[in-house]
């Protein structure tokens, strides 16, 4: 299977300890502001963004500075965040554009597939990211894939996958541990969770928030568990999770739960509840999103149990394959559109663009020179302020090219969520699942029902492998043989 590289890491490790040369050929966004452009009245774009509420003071100080960002370069622009109410922000999102308040910029955090396809309100972004500088840069092969398959979206973060971590303390106290990192088998796993339990005070190895999906991270590919589809011998493709690979990974999870190796109470966690329990030593091992997600996770263990509870990432485990989950790269499952509708379409990708050049991206990742950030002695060094700060365009660190080092005190991304970017970026592989016509979705979610509840079942020995064969036959009549149909003619 291909392996997929990209410069993720490179460009995080320049981002966090090396002095970047910095890019100064000038660009469509760095273009110094004219008298006319700037005294001309600025255009309005209105925004809608799930973590940007009006009255936040940090929303505020972020609007300000991008309106004064692209002034400079000759763009004036007024940004109109449009609130929604609260709840679900997919659902509420959803309400609002029914309404007919169509934002010209508009996050998605699912629930864009209607407006995109059926009521055709988003505009194709694939001509402006052809034309643009810093939004093309920043794009990873995973996003650059997902925008050919569905263009009306672009995120540029990490890929939300996770890969599991242990901290350091309880790991040093497992002796299997260094096996597990140079020979990370199914069995040398096994080993290293026993003695996570018995030696370093864990109540239990792993657990995850709800599902198994967390755990699949380590072991799926080890299973042979390589796509969403496989194909057989004759051909022809089959669910992934109808097959004996499934099984038998099944089966290895419900030899952990009986011998309290994974959470008893894993199908109730939240992830609230599961990240206590790390922090708290009662599991030994959990799974986050590489690079921020893990960075904060090694901030508060270390808070909460000193330094050497600093965080480690673990290798998927090897088996029939190795890898971390699949990437689904059939579309962006998040992130900024641009309405049909708006007047001001090319302003309002000029806002993306302007956020993934250096200065945008500076703005997004660090907050307000003198505030969430300071130059000391030729060098960034970011305040207690910067805890409260977060990206909210470009979290990746594929273009991020400040032009100062960062304080070795105060790296923009620790050396554990550095090592977990690097892990996933060569331990990733694409995955083949494809966007569920609107015609197969309810029998998707109902299939999808059929499997969740039998791997409850299965896992915490309400079943067994015996019954696997029903279940198959259960998730065919669901709707699952209609689906599988539909992949052979979709997939070449």
């Amino acid at each position: 299977m291909r392996k997929i590289g990209f410069p993720l890491v490179m460009a995080a490790m320049v981002a966090t300890t090396a002095c970047s040369t910095g890019d100064n050929k000038p660009s469509a966004s760095t273009t110094p502001a004219s008298a006319d452009q700037t005294n001309q009245q600025p255009v309005t774009i209105s925004i809608v963004a799930k973590d940007l509420p009006v009255d936040d003071p940090n929303s505020q100080k972020f609007i300000k500075g991008i309106e004064e960002g692209m002034k400079a370069e000759g763009k004036n622009v007024k940004l109109q965040i449009v609130p929604v109410q609260s709840g679900t922000y997919s659902e509420k999102l959803g309400l609002l554009l029914q309404s007919g308040n169509i934002p010209d910029l508009i996050y998605f955090q699912g629930g864009d597939y209607n407006f995109a396809i059926t009521q055709q309100i988003l505009e194709d972004l694939t001509p402006y990211i052809e034309k643009s500088t810093h939004v093309k840069a920043s794009m990873t092969e995973f996003n650059k894939e997902r925008l050919k398959n569905y263009p009306y979206l672009v995120w540029l973060a990490p890929i939300s996958s996770k890969i599991p971590v242990v901290r350091q303390d309880l790991f040093n106290k497992a002796p299997s541990g260094k096996t597990l990192l140079s020979d990370p088998t199914i069995d040398n796993y096994y080993t290293f969770f026993k003695e996570l339990k018995e030696k370093s005070g864990a109540k239990f190895a792993y657990t995850t928030a709800g599902d198994i999906d967390e755990l699949d991270v380590v072991f799926g590919q080890a299973f042979g568990l390589t796509s969403t589809w496989i194909k057989g011998a004759d051909g022809k493709y089959v669910y992934s999770k109808t097959t004996l690979a499934e099984k038998e990974k099944l089966e290895f999870y419900a030899k952990l739960y009986k011998e309290g190796l994974l959470d008893p109470e894993y199908l109730t966690k939240k992830f609230d509840t599961k990240e206590k329990a790390f922090y708290d030593g009662q599991a030994g091992v959990i799974a986050g999103t590489q690079g921020k997600v893990i960075d904060i996770y090694n901030t508060k263990s270390v808070g909460q149990n000193g330094p050497g509870a600093n965080i480690l990432p673990l290798p998927p485990a090897k088996g029939k394959a190795q890898g971390y989950t699949p990437v689904d790269v059939s579309k962006e499952s998040r992130g900024f559109a641009i309405a049909k509708t708006s007047k001001n379409k090319e302003m309002a990708f000029a806002v993306l663009e302007f956020l993934a050049s250096p200065k945008g991206q500076m703005l997004d990742k660090l907050g307000v020179e003198g505030e969430e950030y300071q130059i000391v002695n030729g060098k960034i060094k970011l305040t207690d302020k910067f805890a409260a700060w977060y990206p909210h365009f470009v979290e990746n660190t594929v273009n991020f090219k400040p032009d100062k080092e960062f304080d070795p005190s105060t790296p923009y991304l620790s050396e554990p969520a550095l090592k977990s970017l690097e892990m996933f970026s060569s331990m990733s592989t694409k995955d083949n699942a494809f966007i569920m016509p609107a015609e197969l979705a309810a029998k998707w979610d109902a299939a999808s029902a059929v499997y969740k509840e039998f791997a409850a079942d299965m896992v915490t020995g309400k079943k067994s492998g015996a019954d696997f064969d029903k279940f198959v036959q259960a998730w065919n009549a669901a709707g699952g043989k209609d689906i599988t149909d539909y992949a052979n003619k979709t997939l070449k």
